[in-house]
């Protein structure tokens, strides 16, 4: 009997098993068809940042940032802040800025989350003519998601820096 109990235990185990491995297989040609895709219009990924229905893409192209569905004219961004728990720890700004509409960047436009301590909350926000757009980085592990939003943010401030025909990082 304890044979029996014991063998009903193992199969269930590696039915478990093989279907987290299902899960996990499935996701990853999800994860490839969408990189793949966006590849395919002539994007470059800047970072893959973790959402509550998966993952979003932070993409670029010649005239446009991507998030997700929503896009940011390159040509429209005055500058951007990259935030720990809603407080601004860098900032660049466009050099046309002012004949730009003059709009201002506000640091008042995050509403702090207070996740505590141990789970420090990292954002990006890009101030555009149009409004600000947040790209939501995450409060994931150690140094997770200050790499996303870094990547995010770098992206952003190189294409400000190019712009204003500053030279880049080679």
């Amino acid at each position: 009997m304890r044979d029996l109990v014991a063998g009903a235990i193992a199969v269930v185990l590696l039915v478990i098993a093989a279907s987290l491995g299902t899960t996990l297989h499935v996701f990853r040609k999800q994860r490839r068809r969408a990189r793949e895709h966006e590849q395919g219009l002539g994007r470059r990924i800047v970072a893959e940042i973790p959402a509550e229905s998966g993952l979003t893409l932070f993409t670029e192209d010649v005239r446009q940032f991507h998030y997700g569905a929503r896009a940011i004219d390159k040509d429209g961004i005055l500058g951007a802040r990259i935030l720990i728990n809603g407080a601004a720890i860098a900032t660049c700004a466009s050099g046309r800025r002012a004949t730009r509409g003059g709009l201002e960047m506000h640091a008042d436009a995050i509403d702090d989350r207070p996740e505590g301590i141990a789970r420090d909350r990292w954002d990006v926000v890009i101030d555009a003519r149009d409004g600000a757009v947040i790209v939501e980085c995450g409060a994931i592990r150690e140094r997770v998601s200050q790499e996303l939003a870094r990547a995010v943010f770098d992206a952003v401030k190189a294409d400000l820096k190019r712009q204003d025909g500053e030279p880049g990082p080679r």
